[in-house]
């Protein structure tokens, strides 16, 4: 299934409302009338206490009666409206980092059915510059999150030595497409980051990403670029690791394409992460088909200052709100 969770959690909802439904309908009335029936029996003198006693709930069906409503709540919320996500790795960066918590709009590409992700209710379509959570094609298991950059017919071109992109709509089926989408780009600037890498220098074990003021430097790191990206109309941060070399040869080569060019299929996105040279994505695995869409990631509820693999170190409160 591509959502354990969700499977554990609907046969959960199911089991409880199941045995609510039973006991509501069948037994509590039974109880009821085991009570009436003692009361007139004892000619109106039992107290409630007494009447308790005569006939009870058992434990257990008063405890899973109870935490039926809890998991039907949780489970529309979740399924149907919004679901919690973290962000555990640096591919958004500086838009989303490692230790975010992130909120994601369910509904924002269609109503699913939670267990087998088929569309139930077609509600909206992946835009240029969403930032979306999707099933990961080659294992549907694990969650991703990009952003869209290619819809259905369009050709994305990726320059590996300038670090740009071309998009051209309307190019499926074979069809000729001169016209390009407007995208520009800022000068590239040192930003706040730096990234460590494993054995750089021999200095260092681990990959990370640290918060570091201009004029600082870390030992085995190396300063991000950034600069800003306008796709169209929505404009974004990006980082670029400034002494990266082209790695075009490791992307997905598309039948009938050029190296570093796809057109997207029908009914698929192309997707890529803000931090470029810090990203697996559609340049390197291929397109996400639509079923594969969770959602649109649309705020962030709380947010710790952490590394990939491990434990909080601090709060980052100034990060909670929408994202941008």
């Amino acid at each position: 299934m591509a959502n354990m969770f969700a499977l554990i959690l609907f046969i959960a909802t199911l089991v409880t409302g199941v045995i609510w439904c039973i006991d509501r309908f069948k037994w509590a009335p039974a109880r009821r009338a085991q009570q009436a029936a003692a009361q007139a029996q004892a000619g109106n003198t039992l107290d409630a206490k007494t009447l308790a006693k005569v006939s009870s709930q058992p434990g257990w069906i008063e405890t899973t009666a109870s935490v039926f409503p809890v998991l039907a709540v949780v489970f529309i919320v979740r399924s149907f409206i919004y679901e919690p996500f973290q962000i555990p790795s640096g591919s958004m960066m500086p838009t989303l980092l490692i230790g975010d918590f992130i909120l994601v709009e369910k509904f924002a590409y269609g109503i699913k059915d939670p267990i087998t992700q088929t569309t139930l209710i077609p509600t909206g379509q992946p835009k240029r510059g969403d930032i979306a959570v999707f099933k990961y094609p080659k294992d549907p298991s694990l969650d991703y999150i990009k952003r869209v950059i290619g819809l259905p017919g369009d050709k994305v071109t990726y320059d590996p030595y300038s670090k740009t992109l071309t998009v051209n709509p309307g190019c499926s089926q074979g069809k000729t497409c001169n016209t390009a989408l407007p995208i520009t780009y800022t000068d590239v600037e040192p930003s706040k980051f730096i990234q460590t890498f494993s054995g750089f220098n021999g200095n260092e074990t681990g990959n990370g990403f640290f918060d570091v003021p201009q004029g600082e430097t870390m030992r085995g790191g190396l300063r991000l670029g950034t600069r800003k990206e306008t796709l169209g109309d929505v404009t974004h941060n990006i980082l670029l690791v400034n002494e990266a070399q082209s790695q075009a040869g490791m992307y997905y080569q598309q039948p009938g394409q050029p190296q570093a060019s796809w057109v997207v299929p029908q009914g698929q996105y192309f997707m890529m992460g803000d931090n470029r040279d810090n990203s697996a994505d559609s340049r390197y695995w291929g397109f996400v088909p639509e079923r594969n869409l969770v959602g649109k990631a649309v705020a962030i509820w709380m947010s710790f200052e952490k590394q990939e693999g491990q434990w909080p170190t601090g709060v980052r409160l100034n990060r909670i709100g929408g994202i941008h």
